[in-house]
């Protein structure tokens, strides 16, 4: 995946030069990403006064692990990993440059369904062009609501599978990719290259949150767990290696975990009869070179 702030949730038409449909402005902002990485890792910064080094750190003598953000970090994750289906909306802003050289905010807000460990529904209703995506455990579809497309195609059998499989045939990236996969901890945790404890915060998601600070994969993470119910509420990144510094975050609410999923969650009926685009990258091949391939392999 690319490090610049620009991820599109989209695919092709398969007219010649027709325009990109299904675009979202949507960009990674928490860290510890099923299939991407830096160009090379940064440095740690170096540790504050208050750090306790994590014993079993010792082969990476550059890495400052505080306990309690692990013991922290640990426990959000253990508590999306253990639901069996859960649902929030996530409000992603995030900064882009403008011409007279201040950066410019934009935002978009996805309503997000998970069944463990094969069913997934996001409905992202603006800003920016509406787009929604239904995954039921042996398909993918993508759809534009406003020019009725949809691009549909073979899909792995789990969440985890289905996300790289999207991503890497489609350029389909979810911001909240982290808080969905089946194990949130265990993917940032062996790369880690600072975690430390801040402090409390009364004033985000209407709950008490403790805040932590963690830097992996060249990206430099902030984010409020509630105190109580360890829950993401707000998870805020910079990139390392952005020249710009620009801002990257997601507040996520309106959580429940563990509630029946209604039937037909996990499809549309007006996604089913929209008119059919490739599955494939939004991205032209630059000329003279060979298309890429624009559909998964089936599934066995």
């Amino acid at each position: 995946m690319r490090s610049d702030p620009a991820v599109a949730m989209c695919a092709r038409s398969a007219t010649p030069g027709a325009r990109t449909v299904l675009a979202s402005a949507l960009i990674p902002i928490l860290a510890g990403l099923l299939f991407a990485r830096a160009e090379a890792q940064q440095p740690a910064p170096a540790a504050s006064s208050q750090s306790s080094p994590n014993p079993a750190s010792t082969s990476r003598p550059d890495r400052v692990l505080e306990p309690k953000a692990m013991e922290i970090l640990k426990a959000s994750s253990q508590r999306l990993a253990a639901a069996p289906s859960m649902s929030f909306t996530a409000v992603v802003s995030y900064e882009s440059p403008s011409r007279p050289g201040p950066p410019l905010i934009y935002t978009t807000r996805s309503e997000v369904t998970v069944q463990r460990p094969d069913k997934l529904r996001v409905l992202t209703p603006g800003d920016g062009p509406a787009s929604e995506f239904y995954y039921d455990g042996k398909t993918m579809l993508a759809f534009s609501p406003a020019e009725n497309l949809a691009a549909v195609a073979a899909a792995p059998p789990t969440i985890d599978a289905m996300l790289e499989a999207a991503y890497h045939y489609a350029a389909i990236y979810f911001p909240f990719t982290d808080l969905i996969v089946a194990d949130p901890y265990g993917d940032i945790a062996k790369d880690l290259e600072l975690a430390f404890y801040i402090g409390q915060s009364r004033v985000v998601g209407g709950v008490t949150t403790d805040m932590v600070a963690y830097g992996v994969h060249g990206v430099f993470v902030q984010v409020w767990i509630g105190a109580e119910d360890k829950l993401p509420r707000r998870a805020r990144a910079l990139f390392s290696k952005d020249p710009l510094q620009l801002r990257h975050q997601a507040d996520f609410a309106d959580w429940q975990l563990g509630l029946p999923v209604q039937p037909g969650t996990f499809a549309s009926t007006r996604a089913a009869t929209a008119r059919r685009i490739p599955f494939a990258n939004p991205d032209a091949p630059p000329p003279g070179a060979p298309p890429a391939q624009s559909t998964p392999p089936k599934t066995q």
